[in-house]
């Protein structure tokens, strides 16, 4: 029987590619996010592809449609917690409070949700376990330049990510990171006009190809269950990284 996982933010970018990257590698694939249309497409051009509509912030929304899937399916063996947003370059004081609070209802509170979701489902299932993989960020590990908001978020999946992989040790439950640079998706289209940088100066950076990052999940969610890739990073060779230097 084919593999499951439930992506989200499976609209456009990475999480489309990678949508696409599994179900052409004969995957079950649940497609979540908030907007139903590009879900619906893609389901509607792929036999095994299931549109999920749904809000990641909203926990019960959360529940319905992975216990939805879970019950067409029979089990759960991946989610790839992908739904994200960023912030406009901008210094900490000129941040506004509710946009800092938006962001990390999605970035932080919708992974939480939706790992919890997975994790039990993934708990209770027979035989028990399962994986989750997290979209971290370069900014995991070192800060951008004016981006706190963004940066924050992204240091607490890293803290989400460890917790879970402790705590599912006893279930057979996996948790690993991916933390990307530069891929080329319509968020990142700006690194290719030029971005705000440290010195003060505005510079475009070098991208690559996202569907590296799709085959990097992929390569994550096939490993035997002995088996788990904690921390990849997958990023433009030339960007700014260390130092964001």
């Amino acid at each position: 029987m084919s593999k499951t996982i439930i992506i989200s933010g499976a609209g456009g970018g990475i999480g489309k590619l990678t949508a696409k990257i599994f179900l052409d590698a004969g995957w079950r694939v649940g497609l979540v996010g908030r907007t139903p249309e590009p879900l619906e497409t893609l389901a509607a051009q792929h036999p095994n592809a299931r549109a999920m509509p749904c809000d990641v912030t909203d926990e019960i929304h959360v529940e319905q449609v992975f216990g939805d899937a879970v019950q067409a399916w029979g089990r759960l063996d991946v989610l790839f917690n992908n739904a994200g947003v960023s912030l406009g370059s901008a210094l900490i004081d000129e941040i506004d409070v509710t946009a800092w609070r938006d962001l990390i209802d999605i970035n932080l509170t919708g992974s939480f949700i939706c790992a919890k979701t997975a994790f039990g489902l993934m708990r209770a299932q027979d035989p028990q376990g399962g994986r989750i993989i997290n979209n971290g960020s370069v900014s995991a590990q070192v800060p951008r330049y004016g981006s706190a908001a963004y940066t924050a978020s992204k240091h607490a999946i890293t803290g989400l990510t460890r917790s879970i992989s402790l705590d599912g040790r006893a279930f057979n439950i996996s948790c690993g990171q991916i933390d990307i640079g530069n891929a080329l998706t319509e968020m990142a289209a700006k690194m290719t006009k030029g971005v705000p940088q440290a010195d003060g100066s505005v510079a475009v950076e070098p991208v690559m190809d996202a569907s590296h990052v799709a085959t990097s999940v992929l390569h994550m969610a096939q490993l035997p269950p002995e088996a788990n890739v904690q921390f990849m990073t997958v990023m433009a060779s030339a960007m700014p990284y260390i130092g964001r230097g």
